[in-house]
């Protein structure tokens, strides 16, 4: 990689830790571009050069974690929805713990999700708004989102593989009841 490249790369990774530092004391409102540039030591030249607001540097933290998981995704018949993927995002989950909590309890869960949602839809490609395929997709990032956020606030969390063969299992035998089937 060029020296440019490595750079950037390294003042991007300064903003965002520096970022969620400041978040642990207080709200992204509270925080100041010049107090986050000032802690990061790098120019305010430089911030706007990678990001258009602070809001934008926590998006583009998910969406490059997105990309790298996007290239570790393994081809299988069954697609996202295969043990092996379902592994690779439980290790996802627990590479990225710190972020992913900071961004939960900092009120950023919906972004998360949001970006989730992105993702998964560029993955199987356009479907049909109402369609019971799509529906089906929004249940499986949901209960993805949900179990590996409860997963990773667990002071001491299970393995990914048993929350991969777990969520995998559930989500093999698991049948929606029908209205007043309780």
């Amino acid at each position: 990689m060029d020296k440019r490249k490595e750079e950037n790369l390294r003042v991007k990774r300064d903003i965002t830790n520096t970022l969620f530092a400041l978040m642990q004391r207080k709200s992204l409102a509270e925080i100041t571009v010049s107090e986050l540039v000032r802690g990061a030591g790098v120019a305010r030249a430089s911030f706007y050069r990678n990001y258009a607001s602070k809001e934008d540097v926590l998006v583009t933290l998910v969406r490059d974690v997105l990309e790298l998981f996007r290239r570790s995704i393994h081809e299988s018949p069954e697609g996202l929805y295969a043990r092996e993927n379902i592994l690779l995002s439980f290790q996802f989950f627990a590479r990225y713990r710190s972020y992913m909590l900071d961004l939960c309890r900092s009120g950023f869960s919906l972004l998360i999700l949001e970006e989730l949602n992105h993702f998964h839809e560029s993955i199987e490609g356009t479907m049909p708004s109402s369609s019971m395929e799509r529906y089906s997709l929004y249940m499986y990032i949901g209960a993805l989102f949900n179990t590996a956020v409860t997963w990773l606030a667990d002071e001491h969390p299970a393995a990914p593989e048993i929350m991969a063969d777990y969520f995998y299992h559930k989500l093999h035998t698991c049948t929606m009841l029908a209205p007043g089937d309780h």
